[in-house]
């Protein structure tokens, strides 16, 4: 997958996306991460990128050349978002649809925004990370190039991590998880998940993550439709763990 970011700090973006699975992922060429700095693509000797609004007003806004021209000479791949307030709002869904294309690009704002005509002739689609302010979209894009690449086919070591993980296909929470010792200051692991059962324990987990997404997310349950009659046998079958 190409993903273009185009960023007047893309030491931030690089940095990030260079460690951990986003740093193998680059190195065995899942992911194809370039880097575009719109002053590359000034005229003057101060490399100006940002300028006073008309009209007057607080702060600077980013200049449209620099910007149209760092895209048209890259010629990325569409579509491409600007990441604002404006947008329809990331989540794990807008994920799944990124990675079944072949790449998209993103543009970080900064100062106070973008000149107009950047949205509306440039940019396909303004894309948020949610109701928060930050001082410019580099942090939102390494949000959304993780979110994304992860679920790329051999990104991660354990397939089955991006189906069984919180807002996974299940659509609900997580189940706890546990790992040795199994008695941790009295807290001990459930008999069940060291029974051996496999079939028991892979009822209990999903009983368990119902439970938890009943009382922190009830508004998944309503989006899956509501509980099924197996969903209310395993409730009643497995009561809440209390590690909730």
């Amino acid at each position: 997958m190409r993903i273009d970011v185009f960023t007047l700090f893309p030491g931030l973006v690089d940095g990030f996306c260079s460690d951990s699975l986003l740093g193998k992922a680059r190195d065995n060429d899942l992911l194809d991460l370039r880097l575009h700095d719109p002053r590359d693509h000034t005229s003057d000797v101060h490399r100006t990128v940002d300028d006073a609004p008309f009209g007057g007003g607080a702060g600077m806004l980013m200049k449209p050349e620099p910007l149209f021209a760092s895209v048209e000479a890259a010629d990325p791949p569409r579509p491409l978002f600007l990441l604002g307030p404006g947008g329809r709002t990331f989540d794990q869904g807008m994920a799944r649809e990124l990675a079944e294309l072949d790449g998209f690009s993103l543009l970080c704002g900064r100062y106070e925004g973008v000149d107009h005509r950047v949205r509306r002739h440039l940019v396909d689609d303004e894309l948020s990370i949610g109701d928060v302010v930050l001082n410019g979209g580099e942090v939102a894009a390494c949000l959304v190039v993780e979110a994304v690449v992860r679920l790329l086919p051999g990104a991660m070591g354990n397939a089955e991590s991006p189906v069984t993980e919180s807002f996974g296909a299940s659509g609900l929470l997580e189940e706890p998880h546990f790992t040795r010792p199994a008695d941790f200051r009295g807290w001990s692991v459930p008999d069940v998940l060291r029974s051996g059962d496999h079939a028991r324990v892979a009822r209990w987990r999903h009983a368990q993550a119902l439970h938890r997404t009943i009382a922190a997310r009830p508004d998944l349950i309503d989006a899956r439709g509501g509980l099924t009659d197996d969903d209310r046998a395993l409730l009643e079958e497995f009561p809440p763990h209390p590690y909730h």
